[in-house]
């Protein structure tokens, strides 16, 4: 273990937190919890610093069994800490790792503490392309771990070329730094600041920013207000109006907005919500549905009015009197970062002037091919300057995306006529004055993979900043919006002055990724006054009563323990919800008629109220208590005593249900007489019970309440039974079958009563329900679906109605079945074949639905995977009523016993690769495979040889034997390549050598080969020269003479090349090495990579590329 004084770590969020040991590993989690800037915990000792750094080594790494791994504690601020780790992923395809609360267990109740903290799993190859993630966190007995489930892609991690594993070990560290806890939640941002924050959905701070930042143009404010938008319109579903309400409570609220509105507007669902993407791409989609939104109305134009420049390519001869000119215009403006101190610098390089000279001439009209300029002037900037700096780049030597956080620089004004105005066009009006004020400051914090988004926003140019997190705003300097977000590396200062130890360095992740500047000619007319007077009628009323409405909860939430709510059934609650809307139990309360009353009320008084509502006097009410049976039915259990009734409500709620402190739950009894008036109810005495009856019709399988009668407890059921006839309206004389309905959970009881049974003998109490229906006619020939009470019951407790959905359309729900719960795997796809006029249901493939995402689980439902329809539809404690299908062209059975492969064939006479899916039994061989795919591609002879390889990024790690198994070949990470085995190959001698070869760019900083394109085999012989070697390769691959003299040619092993010359004996090189894995060791091709990239993925699972951006209403 080491321990040493940490940076102190960004603000940052990943879009991948997750607590380790929840519930729901598939499900989204609160992604971004706010971090503390203050300073570190109060009681700290100089050997038990507030911030550290803990190094774990893990070696035999890949072969670790264990599905979780701690590492040891180590001690930072006071605290005991450990790492812990899922080697294969907490059930995900990625590393997941986790900082935990070592001591967790054995601390007093109430505990916690916060951190600021990165986790990294080093790269031992290259410092650089060490993967860092950082966040913060409440620890607490709830908490007591967080970090990051998708922390990396196994396959990466497990690679042995890219550095993680180096011999087989692991190295991974934790930075921790221990802050003094602070109550987040207790910040009132509109008292502090004035203004609001805006609510996370999950991984929507990206799009906070940005509203904060639009919001606070205040011309672009106005301009949303005057869209046109009517009181019939609704937010969800008209973005002018979502967003004119979430401006408007911006504007006028006091807490912080929800943003679910507008999200809805977009069209998006909570899926897209979770997905993080990217500002400047959501501003661009964003401002192009608005520009088109606004189109014919008296707000037409006004995007282009902020936002749209215009600048000119132009191309000019120098030889000739030619030039080629191009206008075109933006709405913002991508500047490069890496290789530029600051905003100027990159202008500079956006200006450049290029040459185009040699092979590169350029064809003029009328003069051939001639030396020229090539370049970009502005014609003119908009009043608002957006400048998105390219912070992520495509790095093709990793062939992966990259965050640059180089220092980079800008101005609080930024002067484009500098210089004689060498950025602007010829045509370019000079009476302008492009002087610009910094307006905002969009900063990204974290890595490439996820992050955290903020935003520095003055909003009247004042020198006064805020910073706008989340719901979170707060005041802050210059320094912190401006030199703070420059980003590059900080150097800590000395702990142990007296050391001469060398200073530690740190890369800042938090920096600036998109700018916003306000001409300063233009300031009055942008910064201007937007009021009441801009916004539509119809919506300031509608937002003023959502305020009313808002504010009426708040003041009922704060005077909540005065009050308490009760809610009163009665028999017409009884009778509209039985059999339509419930069909166990009595009543579904919550649409009963419900009183908010304080709790000092004399419930004589709470009769009164009654009284008025439901028009029954006060003498002819009597109220039942409910209570909980311990087989989980509710029923009416008791009337109120005259002492209870003489009591306060808060008094009678506490000898209802001491365990709910929230609602009084009653049945209000009313007799009727027979001129169907209110009449006092009968004195009940120990010997009547009040039973309630439902009466079942199997014809129409229809299930209705009927009423409720007094009985004696010793007298029988066939003593009422004309009673029932007339509650039913059957004849006197109908013979009537009774059951008593017991309970319905966790499975349905529902038993036959014996009419010739005491009430007692049969267990009956007060609140029991009884249903009946008409004995069935012995030899009458009619059938019923469900002929009595319990098979009718069992029906409707495990009925569900399920909504399939081709899984090539996922989110259109295609068609609907009424189904069983107790249908098993074959009932379930014979109903969906039959539904799909298909004849064999075994073709029907079925995959179950994430509710947390929202989408098709990665892996179908096997054949008879499931015992029950029920399994089909629960994800972890959530039941889902979407199931997607797909049709086979084979049977499910047979093709699960197949492996399908998907195999990459490399024509041998022509430049063409073609994907075939291989498919056959699980216990053929490579052979079998490379039989199959003879049969489906074109051969160069007929008795052409052809071997599988296995390649991954660019570099062949295996051939295939023709006898091995293809059920463990994983094609899921690694691409299959089928070629023809070349002549040359067949007939080596002794002395020959089968080699690798394949292409590199050297990345110059690290004296690296970085591969891509196709790797291939080449023979060489004993004692032949590069020179010759060359004029085979050059055929072989049939590149140009011209180009290929560029090329260099290099023995690399373990990355490093050793460049030749034409005179080495090559095979020399290849003879003195022994290295683990003969792909670490080959003929390296340098030059660079000028071919198109290939339009096929072998498998669509090797790179996950972030989602587009889409705004589909």
């Amino acid at each position: 273990m080491t321990l040493m004084t940490p940076p102190p770590l960004d603000q940052q969020e990943d879009d991948e937190m997750l607590v380790p040991h929840s519930d729901f590993p598939d499900g989204p989690q609160p992604m971004e919890a706010q971090a503390d800037t203050t300073s570190a915990a109060d009681t700290q000792t100089a050997e038990d610093p507030p911030s550290g750094r803990f190094t774990w080594t893990i070696e035999n790494f890949s072969r670790l069994i264990m599905k979780k791994l701690y590492s040891d504690i180590f001690h930072i601020g006071g605290y005991k800490w450990r790492i812990l780790i899922f080697p294969k992923g907490n059930n995900v395809d990625h590393l997941s790792i986790y900082l935990d609360v070592a001591d967790s267990a054995s601390l007093p109740y109430g505990w916690s503490r916060y951190a600021q903290f990165s986790l990294a799993v080093l790269n031992q190859i290259h410092n650089k392309f060490s993967i860092r993630k950082e966040t913060q966190h409440q620890f607490n007995a709830r908490e007591s771990d967080w970090g990051f489930t998708s922390f990396m892609p196994l396959n990466e991690l497990y690679n042995p070329t890219r550095g993680y594993l180096v011999n087989d070990t692991c190295v991974i560290e934790a930075d921790v730094a221990v802050r003094r806890v602070v109550d987040y939640w207790s910040h009132d941002s509109k008292k502090e600041t004035g203004y609001v924050g805006l609510k996370n959905q999950g991984a929507t701070c990206y799009m906070n920013s940005l509203l904060q930042t639009l919001y606070h143009i205040p011309y672009f404010r106005k301009a949303v207000y005057h869209m046109p938008t009517t009181e019939n319109d609704m937010p969800s579903g008209s973005i002018p109006l979502a967003l004119q309400s979430l401006f408007y409570k911006l504007q006028y609220g006091d807490t912080s907005v929800a943003t679910k509105e507008l999200t809805k507007s977009f069209g998006w669902d909570t899926y897209d919500s979770f997905m993080q993407h990217d500002v400047q791409e959501l501003n661009r989609v964003l401002c192009e549905k608005l520009e088109d939104k606004m189109k014919g109305t008296v707000v037409e134009g006004t995007i282009q009015q902020l936002f749209e420049g215009h600048h000119m390519n132009y191309i000019e001869c120098i030889n000739v009197d030619y030039k080629s000119t191009r206008k075109e215009s933006y709405y913002d403006l991508q500047l490069d970062v890496k290789g530029c101190r600051d905003v100027y610098a990159s202008f500079d390089k956006y200006v450049e002037v290029e040459r185009l000279e040699g092979d590169n001439r350029y064809h003029a009209e009328q003069h051939g091919l001639q030396d020229a300029k090539k370049g970009v002037l502005f014609i003119d900037f908009p009043p608002v300057l957006q400048l998105q700096l390219k912070r992520f780049e495509y790095d093709f030597m990793r062939d992966t995306m990259v965050k640059i956080n180089d220092r980079y620089e800008f101005p609080l004004q930024l002067d484009l006529d500098r210089d004689n105005g060498k950025y602007l066009s010829p045509e370019a009006d000079r009476t302008v004055r492009n002087l610009y004020t910094l307006h905002s400051v969009l900063v990204h914090s974290g890595g490439v993979h996820g992050g955290h988004y903020y935003a520095y926003i003055r909003p009247t140019l004042s020198d006064q900043w805020f910073k706008f997190e989340d719901e979170r705003v707060t005041k802050e300097d210059i320094k912190r919006a401006l030199e703070e977000q420059y980003g590059g590396e900080e150097e800590l200062p000395q702990t142990n002055p007296g050391f001469n130890n060398a200073p530690f360095k740190f890369t800042k992740y938090s920096n600036a990724y998109m700018l916003v500047y306000i001409r300063e000619s233009d300031k009055e007319k942008i910064i201007c006054d937007v009021d009441e007077k801009d916004i539509a009628e119809h919506l300031r009323v509608r937002l003023k009563k959502e305020q009313e409405e808002k504010e009426k909860k708040r003041k009922e939430k704060a005077e909540a323990h005065l009050y308490t709510i009760i809610k009163v059934a009665c028999d017409e609650d009884l009778r509209g919800q039985i059999g339509k809307e419930i069909f166990f139990d009595l009543v579904d309360h919550d649409k009963a008629r419900n009183f908010r009353v304080q709790k000092q009320m004399p419930f004589q008084v709470f009769k009164e109220e009654v009284a008025k509502e439901f028009g029954i006097p006060i003498q002819c009410q009597r109220f039942w208590l409910w209570a909980k049976r311990q087989n989980h039915t509710y029923r009416p259990n008791r009337p109120l005593t005259p002492q209870e009734e003489a009591q306060t409500v808060g008094q009678l709620k506490e000898v209802s249900n001491k365990a709910s402190n929230v609602e009084l739950k009653l049945f209000l009894e009313v007799e009727m007489g027979l001129d169907l008036k209110p009449v006092p109810p009968p004195e009940k005495t120990k010997e009547d019970i009040l039973l309630f009856f439902k009466l079942y019709d199997p014809v129409r399988e229809e299930l209705r309440y009927v009423g409720r009668l007094f009985v004696k407890i010793t007298s029988k059921p066939m003593e009422i039974l004309t009673k029932l006839n007339e509650m039913a309206g059957f004849s006197p004389e109908e013979s009537i079958e009774l059951f008593e309905e017991i309970k319905f959970e966790p499975n349905v009881m529902c038993e036959p009563v014996d009419k010739k049974f005491t009430f007692r003998a049969s267990q009956l109490e007060d609140g029991d329900i009884l249903c009946f229906q008409k004995s069935p006619k012995v030899g009458s020939g009619e059938e019923y679906r469900y002929p009595d009470v319990p098979l009718f019951m069992e029906y409707v407790y495990n009925r569900q109605v399920v909504r399939f959905r081709s899984l090539e359309k996922p989110k259109d729900d295609e068609f609907s079945l009424e189904l069983s719960k107790l249908h098993n795997y074959d009932d379930v796809v014979e109903r969906v074949a039959h539904h799909l006029g298909l004849n064999d249901p075994s073709k029907i493939r079925l995959t179950s639905h994430n509710c947390y995402s929202q989408q098709p689980k990665p892996q179908p439902i096997k054949y008879r995977g499931v015992d029950h329809l029920g399994d089909m539809l629960v994800h972890y404690n959530q039941t889902s009523d979407i199931l997607y299908y797909e049709v086979l062209d084979i049977p499910l059975p047979e093709l699960q016993g197949l492996k399908t492969l998907k195999v990459a064939f490399h024509y041998a006479t022509k430049d063409e690769v073609v994907i075939h899916t291989i498919r056959l039994p699980k216990n053929s061989t490579v052979g079998d495979v490379i039989n199959e795919l003879k049969t489906k591609v074109e051969l160069s002879h007929p008795n052409a040889e052809v071997r599988l390889l296995e390649v991954f990024y660019h570099k062949i790690y295996k051939i295939f034997p023709p006898s091995e198994k293809i059920e463990n070949i994983n094609d899921q990470y690694w691409t299959l390549r089928a070629e023809e085995i070349p002549e040359e190959e067949k007939n080596t001698g002794p002395d020959d050598r089968l080699i690798h070869v394949y292409h590199f760019m050297k990345d110059t900083s690290q004296n690296q080969a970085q591969n891509f394109g196709e790797p291939f085999f080449l023979v060489i012989h004993d004692g032949e020269t590069l020179s010759d070697i060359k004029l085979r390769v050059q055929k072989k691959l049939q590149v140009a003479d011209d180009e290929f003299a560029k090329w260099k040619f290099a023995f690399v092993s373990l990355g490093r090349p050793e460049y030749l010359a034409d005179s080495d004996v090559v095979s020399a090189r290849f003879q003195r090495r022994d290295v683990y894995g003969a792909w670490e060791q080959y003929l390296g091709l340098e030059h660079a990579d000028n071919a198109p990239k290939r339009s096929y993925t072998v498998n669509q699972n090797r790179h996950t590329f972030e989602k587009p951006v889409r705004i589909y209403n």
